[in-house]
């Protein structure tokens, strides 16, 4: 199995795999590293450590070195220059009219360029822009569309949570997650509800929804004739945590409520159709 290490790099909280080249280096450790965008600097996510072939999508870019104490000052000076950059192609937008939102501003290790990335709502034709900001800093530019997900992982943000969005804190990549996946947790489908700080939906509706899914096949839909020891009744609350439902009862003397879990009723009317409109909701949106 081949033998690589995780490296981070300023605004991106994925770990890409490189190959160490017979160096030892720690969690934490400054790296330079080739990359496809040229030599750039990262901070190592994950030690030294063998993984299967079918974890590599291809052949591993060489790490060069370890990070010296020069090369972490070099790293430090490039992040000053890209503020100032960044001030520069901001009034070059200005004056050229465009609409779009620029996010943030990075210089290659080597400061052969400079990447600047920025969001909009369609496509924008930057080919004057680009000349009057190289005539400026008289290096490469590279300007890169990214999307709201990318603006937010960059520039960070709180979730409703309270902390910091998950995208920020570890995940590596965006998993598909569906409207679906909020109804099967009897959430609000209200868009403020269920959509995170970059307007899609929340990627925590996934951590959680494989149990939910599973819990759905044992129990019945809210309305459904079920029997229980204590007599016949109607469910008029389904809790998916617990497993268990609440079923109203009718006697001589009104109407009892009581809970039982799974294995104490047994559903013998048939569970009401579910409405046009329900169905439509299901359609699964990947965001």
């Amino acid at each position: 199995m081949p033998e690589i290490v995780g490296i981070k790099f300023a605004g991106n909280g994925k770990s890409y795999y490189f190959d160490p080249q017979g160096q030892q280096l720690q969690v934490g450790d400054g790296a330079i590293v080739e990359t496809v965008r040229g030599v750039e600097y990262g901070t190592v996510s994950i030690a030294n450590q063998q993984v299967p072939d079918s974890e590599l999508k291809g052949a591993l870019k060489p790490v060069i070195r370890k990070a010296t104490p020069q090369d972490d000052m070099r790293a430090k000076e490039n992040e000053r220059l890209a503020e100032k950059a960044l001030d520069i192609c901001a009034s070059k937008i200005a004056k050229h009219g465009l609409k779009m939102k620029l996010v943030g501003a990075e210089y290659t290790f080597d400061r052969n360029k400079v990447i600047f990335s920025f969001t909009a709502d369609g496509r924008v034709d930057f080919r004057e822009l680009v000349k009057d900001v190289a005539s400026v800093m008289h290096t490469r530019i590279e300007l890169r569309q990214i999307y709201e997900r990318d603006d937010i992982r960059m520039r960070g943000a709180m979730g409703m949570c309270g902390r910091p969005c998950c995208c920020i804190q570890f995940l590596d990549d965006y998993e598909k997650v569906t409207v679906k996946m909020a109804k099967n947790q009897n959430l609000s489908l209200n868009p403020t509800k269920v959509s995170g700080m970059c307007g899609k939906l929340m990627c925590c509706l996934k951590y959680e929804n494989e149990y939910y899914a599973e819990t759905m096949k044992l129990m019945p839909k809210h309305g459904a004739i079920v029997r229980t020891a204590d007599g016949e009744g109607r469910v008029d609350e389904v809790d998916m945590l617990r497993r268990r439902v609440r079923v109203a009862i009718e006697g001589d003397d009104g109407v009892t409520k009581n809970y039982y879990g799974l294995g104490e009723f047994e559903v013998i009317g048939k569970q009401p159709p579910r409405r046009e409109k329900e169905e439509s909701n299901d359609e699964e949106r990947e965001d």
